[in-house]
C-alpha cells in the first residue's frame, strides 16, 4: 500500500511544450520500474497544453527520495533547463 502520494505540476514555456512533454514521457517506464513506485501517471491539461501533472504513489518517502536523486531525473532536468516556467510539488497522505 502506498504511504506517500506526490502531485507534481509542471508548466512548460509556451514554445517548449513538446520538448517538455517528450522529456516527461521518457521518465514513465523507468520510474515505474523503480523500487517503491506504486503508481506514476502523467497527465496533460485539456485546456492548457503547457500544464502537465504527475500523480504518483510510493511505498515510502525514503524510496521516493531515492527516485528524486536518480540519474534519469538529472537527465530530465538538464534536457529541460530553461523550458519549464513553473514547478510545484506536493507531498500528500491519503486520508480516505
Amino acid at each position: 500500500m502506498a504511504n506517500l502520494t506526490i502531485v507534481a505540476n509542471i508548466h512548460a514555456r509556451a514554445d517548449k511544450i513538446e520538448l517538455v512533454k517528450a522529456e516527461l514521457q521518457k521518465l514513465i517506464e523507468i520510474t515505474r520500474a523503480e523500487n517503491g513506485c506504486v503508481q506514476y501517471d502523467l497527465h496533460q491539461d485539456n485546456e492548457n497544453p503547457a500544464h502537465f501533472m504527475f500523480y504518483e504513489n510510493w511505498t515510502s518517502r525514503e524510496l521516493w527520495q531515492t527516485h528524486m536523486s536518480a540519474p534519469h531525473l538529472a537527465a530530465y532536468m538538464a534536457a529541460t533547463d530553461g523550458a519549464v516556467e513553473a514547478f510545484t510539488l506536493h507531498e500528500m497522505t491519503r486520508i480516505g
